[in-house]
């Protein structure tokens, strides 16, 4: 057993079916009374039937949270936060909105409930993503984790089959990069393997029937597991790659993971042999990276970064931003191989 380090996150977990109803008793196990619900745009209306529901422990709804956390948007919900009087937020969507708690929790210290609604998995880690003048930079910090979530498999019913998919994807992302961290530890490996099969598992019976629950309950476990494995080591290649993608050519954040995951993986593939075969393991494949290629493929993922928005011309900026700052990766980063990655990620190569 090689030595190894483990620091273990203070949160609490509420998983199950109908748990949405218990999120007036966890307020005020928390000690307080006036929350505030944060949502979507798109997600408005379930932000207002929850805010229905808590009655006089809700404030109110803010329904702005943006993709890639906009430091705009934080500024604009801090106001409606403090003119408000809210003693806690209630974050309820996926990971847009679980960012937009954080920042807030961030910026206050107020504690947050989160309901994801997604696979993002963004709700177990400490890890705050935000972007300002066209780049994405994290910051690691327990402030902004949430002090409880509640997973309501219920809730994710509805999610559309793509959508299931790339989620999905995003979540395996944060257990793939887990695995081969240099922070890498026998528990957290243990759970980054069982949340990517969970997850393999369940994207196929999803395709066929998006409303099993047994397949959903899956999901939304392999999410928790791939989420806690993020917030417990350190990121490397992937997750770089699709901060730069996202907070500086505003790709979106689940299909761009999926794109670029199988890519990532092959670019570490003869470094890390054992953590490899894990993955391969994991998801009933030969390969590691075919496999991820082919699990995104065969359910109406997106394959191809020139399908998400990305422009051929943007590969060379991408290459300087990625490669601009020194951090940890099992292979040395390489501006060249970098640029040969986002290539095949461009034009969807099967690795």
């Amino acid at each position: 057993m090689q030595p190894f380090v483990y620091n273990a996150l203070p949160s609490r977990v509420v998983f199950g079916f109908g748990t949405l109803a218990q999120v007036a008793d966890e307020i005020r196990g928390l000690g307080c009374s006036r929350a505030l619900v944060l949502t979507t745009p798109f997600q408005r209306e379930a932000g207002e039937a929850l805010v229905s529901q808590l009655g006089e422990l809700a404030i109110g709804l803010y329904d702005n949270a943006t993709m890639h956390t906009p430091v705009e948007v934080t500024r604009e919900a801090l106001e409606v936060v403090k003119n408000s009087g809210a003693d806690c937020v209630v974050a309820l969507g996926g990971g847009s909105t679980i960012g937009l708690g954080k920042a807030i929790a961030l910026n206050t210290d107020l504690p947050q409930i989160v309901i994801p609604t997604t696979y993002a998995g963004s709700e177990a880690t400490p890890i705050i993503g935000q972007t300002e003048k066209g780049l994405k930079t994290t910051q690691r910090t327990l402030k902004v984790l949430p002090e409880v979530i509640i997973y309501d498999v219920d809730l994710t019913l509805s999610l559309p089959p793509t959508m299931t998919v790339t989620s999905g994807m995003n979540a395996i992302a944060h257990a793939v990069e887990a695995l081969y961290s240099k922070d890498a530890n026998p528990l957290i490996s243990m759970l980054a393997e069982q949340g990517i099969a969970a997850i393999a598992r369940a994207l196929p019976s999803l395709q066929v029937n998006p409303a099993d629950k047994e397949a959903r309950s899956d999901a939304l476990f392999g999410a928790w597991a791939c989420g806690v494995c993020l917030g417990a080591v350190g990121m490397s290649i992937h997750h770089k790659l699709c901060h730069t993608l996202g907070g500086s050519f505003d790709l979106p954040h689940a299909e761009t993971h999926t794109v670029v995951l199988p890519h990532a993986v092959a670019y570490n593939a003869d470094a890390t042999p054992d953590v490899m075969a894990r993955i391969a393991r994991a998801l009933g494949a030969e390969s590691a990276a075919q496999g991820l290629f082919d699990l995104a493929a065969k359910h109406g993922a997106p394959t191809r970064l020139a399908d998400i928005g990305m422009n051929e011309a943007d590969i060379a900026r991408a290459v300087d931003i990625a490669c601009s700052s020194p951090y940890w990766n099992p292979r040395p980063i390489e501006p060249a191989a970098i640029w040969e990655l986002l290539e095949n990620a461009f034009n969807g190569h099967r690795p």
